[in-house]
């Protein structure tokens, strides 16, 4: 009688395991086996970690093994089980991969297929296409769209956690309860002490070292030394948490009369400040989103204000980027004075704090939330919906979307809903932050989210003549290196445009992206399908990249740039000065967030900075869903092709004293899961 070889793989995460009864069924090309108990006497099966091997003997030849089904019956009580893979070795010695990655949840079943990856024009046998049709209809059930908010890209329809399907699930909860990490974060930080003071504030800047925590030689601890220095204030611009807003300035906009006589004294080049612009020397930083934004009203004992500020910037001869005028909202006036360099010592740098809370606001809800969190989890929910399991893009992007779902939901629960934890520090909560990201729906473009030309649109692209851009360098090393391998991937699968033109699940992928993601916005630039392999690669870059590298960017240096209190207020409590002269060192500390909702900044930028236990940076993949050997050479090459980056961002960081090492790929973890 003809006897199959099984081995199972169960995870190694916690909980993973499992005492309930396994049962395995092979479904072959001449006939499908009895299932079979998986159960070897006196032995623990399927603990975590475990490889187990069973032999399971059939009565007749079952011919080519195309399906395997695994059924899951309570022993005790019920208990999930986290399948990692199973291989069978056939009578005549061939090995076949199952690759699961799953949970198995209660009284279930799962049917799996081998894993080579096949588009749905390579499957030709019906019980293959019965498979891959009623895979997507269950995965439709359970990753539904919902509107959390008018005009905010969907999201998944589950109001918490443990209302996601188990697969998409965080291993544990408790390490992402955000109200826990963050009272952790304040009790690790001995700030806690502060909480007793909440709204009683600061006697001047050197009372903010009381919450400040001194680790040598880091980012923060330079920012608290050096924060009030105009050179330090440019330098964010380019590599600090947000260096995505400054941008050549070609025209002045009307709304911004500055003149050569007012900035004259900053000029290096004997030039008129028309003149520097035309030379490329003069850059721009505008903020009107905030423009008309509320300010936050939760607590009614604390007033919080907010600026829409507009800020030029000069490139000097030493080729560092300076800031040289900024006005504070976005209709000029005599209450609305253009402030200088050359103002009096304080005028100047409450203008310039005015600036870094702006910057800090339209990071957080813009930049970071919805230009990384929230498309990602668009692209996650298309993929589960659209793209089965032996799909080669499923596979691909698979280790892309690991845990956003997950933490973009924990954060409805807790982070950014009405009375959550961005409601207690930042003068956008409250409900402002959700008119940001409507307002900011209107610039989420396809084509921004392409990293050479988003830079190439803000005027940035050229590295001889902004050379410091650290953010920009790594940043199109990685883009590329991410591209040459998707382009690899993709030609394994497409052998030309005409695949992927007639590949219904991948179109339906991206059509889903545009419906639901981006609400079927023309103006967005979202294609509505793809025809060319080119464009292909292109879509699964911007996915991929996206998810890693542009989240890394902007969400681990947060802890750095924002942990001096005075570089980036969350709130300010008095608003914007209307005059010129009246500034005075009391005046900026009163403005200033108090005590409570300093240390409450300081435990969120601190939690948000630090990786996930078990963290999987860019070119680490575990789950070895692809079985393919050119795939897996392909992979191999990613990796070296990053480690090479690695070396190159190393020794340009060596005894800087600004090291920019957060596109480092050895930093960015695979996915959005922060």
């Amino acid at each position: 009688m003809p006897s199959y070889t099984v081995t199972v793989a169960t995870g190694s995460q916690w909980f993973a395991g499992t005492d309930d009864y396994i049962y395995l069924s092979l479904v072959g090309s001449a006939g499908c086996s009895e299932k079979h108990l998986l159960d070897k006497p006196f032995y623990n099966d399927f603990e975590r970690g475990a490889v187990d091997s069973y032999d399971v003997t059939v009565d007749e030849e079952l011919g080519d093994i195309q399906l395997i089904k695994i059924e899951k019956r309570k022993y005790w009580f019920h208990d999930d089980w986290y399948l990692k893979y199973i291989t069978v070795k056939t009578p005549c010695g061939d090995y076949i991969e199952f690759p699961c990655y799953r949970w198995i949840s209660g009284e279930g079943e799962i049917v799996l297929r081998d894993g080579q990856a096949k588009l749905a024009c390579d499957d030709q046998i019906h019980v293959l296409k019965q498979h891959r049709r009623k895979e997507l209809e269950t995965r439709q059930k359970q990753y539904r769209w919902m509107e959390w908010n008018p005009g905010f890209p969907l999201s998944i329809d589950a109001k918490c956690h443990k209302d996601l399907p188990r697969d998409i699930q965080f291993d544990s909860e408790k390490g992402v309860d955000f109200v826990l990490n963050y009272s952790k974060a304040m009790e690790n930080l001995f700030i806690n002490r502060f909480m007793h003071m909440f709204q009683s504030s600061w006697s001047d800047f050197a009372d903010f070292e009381k919450i400040f925590v001194r680790i040598s030689n880091t980012i923060s601890e330079r920012v608290m030394n050096h924060w009030q220095e105009d050179r330090m204030f440019g330098y964010q611009f380019l590599n600090g948490c947000n260096p995505v807003m400054i941008q050549r300035c070609l025209k002045l906009p009307d709304n911004l009369p500055v003149t050569t006589e007012m900035v004259e004294c900053s000029l290096e080049r004997q030039l008129t400040l028309e003149q520097e612009i035309e030379q490329g020397n003069i850059f721009i930083v505008d903020f009107k989103l905030l423009d008309g934004i509320d300010a936050n009203k939760t607590d009614p004992c604390t007033l919080q204000f907010l600026a829409a500020p507009i800020c030029l910037l000069y490139k000097n001869l030493a080729n560092k980027i300076v800031p040289i005028a900024i006005q504070l909202n976005q209709v000029p006036g005599e209450e609305n004075p253009i402030f200088l360099p050359s103002d009096a010592k304080y005028d100047w740098l409450l203008a310039k704090i005015w600036v870094r809370s702006s910057d800090f606001h339209v990071h957080q809800t813009i930049t970071h939330l919805l230009r990384t969190h929230l498309v990602s989890e668009v692209f996650g929910i298309a993929m589960y919906r659209q793209l089965p399991a032996v799909h080669p893009i499923f596979k691909l992007l698979v280790a892309h979307v690991r845990f956003t779902i997950a933490i973009n939901t924990k954060a409805r629960e807790q982070l950014i809903c009405e009375y959550g934890l961005f409601d207690k520090a930042n003068a956008t909560g409250g409900g402002g932050h959700v008119q940001m990201v409507q307002r900011a729906m209107q610039d989420l473009t396809y084509t921004s989210l392409c990293f050479p030309e988003a830079i190439k649109a803000r005027g940035m692209d050229n590295a001889e003549d902004i050379p410091y851009y650290f953010y920009r360098d790594d940043g199109l090393l990685v883009w590329e290196a991410i591209k040459t391998f998707v382009a690899e991937v993709v030609g394994i699968y497409y052998e030309g445009d005409q695949v992927v033109e007639e590949d219904q699940e991948l179109q339906d992928f991206v059509k889903d992206v545009y419906m639901y993601g981006m609400r079927g916005r023309k103006a967005s630039g979202f294609p509505k399908s793809i025809k060319t392999k080119e464009k292909l690669c292109e879509y699964l870059t911007v996915v991929i990249f996206t998810a890693s590298a542009q989240h890394a960017a902007v969400n681990f240096g947060q802890y750095d740039w924002c942990s001096w209190i005075p570089n980036a207020p969350p709130t300010m409590r008095a608003p914007p000065p209307t005059a010129k002269g009246v500034v005075t060192i009391e005046q900026i500390v009163e403005t200033l967030p108090d005590r409570g909702r300093s240390c409450w900044h300081l435990g969120a930028v601190w939690a948000l900075s630090q990786f996930q236990d078990n963290e999987l940076f860019l070119g680490m993949y575990p789950e070895e869903h692809f079985v393919e050997k050119p795939v897996k050479e392909a992979m191999a090459r990613f990796r070296k092709n990053l480690d090479s980056i690695v070396s190159v961002i190393a020794e340009r960081n060596k005894n800087k004293k600004l090291p920019y090492y957060y596109l480092s790929p050895d930093r960015i973890p695979n996915s959005v899961a922060i």
